[in-house]
């Protein structure tokens, strides 16, 4: 995982570069979302797997695929993928780019899982907090597992914030233990 990560970092770096100087990082990130999703595909993977086919016409492929949400730096970008044979690298450039796309906006994506619905209003005074807490805009989106039996368990990116009943019991259990 952590050499995808390395691998990728300069393509997502030159990719953010760009649409920050064009002024299109929405489009950049729907691109690369989109290009994502597509070689993540079980035949799309066993087509650009393909020993028979050159670079050339499998970031061709991938092209026709994405072609409406592809533009001529989208296009070359796929190509240099192609060349390099790193277009399996695309779902983690896309991570990437989001996250350096969420640190420039001073904005952060925050999973929060419940164990019951929280309505609007309750969402509202979480995100604030959060975003108090954390000095950026705070994206949340919500689920609900009732397996947590209360509280919440709250996560960003590397923060992992568990204020679970099931975590407390196991922390009781632990401490009982030892």
């Amino acid at each position: 995982m952590a050499e995808l990560n390395t691998v990728a970092r300069p393509y997502t770096k030159a990719a953010f570069e760009y649409a920050l100087e064009k002024g299109s990082l929405d489009q950049w990130s729907t691109m690369l979302s989109t290009a994502a999703l597509v070689v993540q595909d079980s035949a799309m993977a066993q087509v650009l797997n393909n020993p028979a086919l050159t670079s050339e016409q499998k970031a061709e492929v991938l092209i026709a695929v994405c072609e409406q949400q592809m533009d001529d730096a989208g296009r070359n970008f796929a190509y240099l993928l192609a060349e390099k044979q790193r277009l399996a690298l695309l779902p983690e450039i896309s991570l990437q780019f989001e996250q350096l796309k969420a640190a420039q906006e001073q904005s952060v994506d925050v999973d929060l899982t419940t164990a019951y619905p929280l309505d609007d209003q309750q969402q509202e005074k979480l995100a604030q907090a959060l975003s108090t807490k954390l000095g950026r805009e705070v994206k949340l989106t919500s689920q609900v597992d009732k397996s947590i039996l209360g509280g919440v368990v709250i996560r960003s990116n590397d923060l992992v914030i568990d204020g679970s009943v099931r975590a407390r019991l196991a922390k009781l259990a632990e401490a009982m233990n030892s």
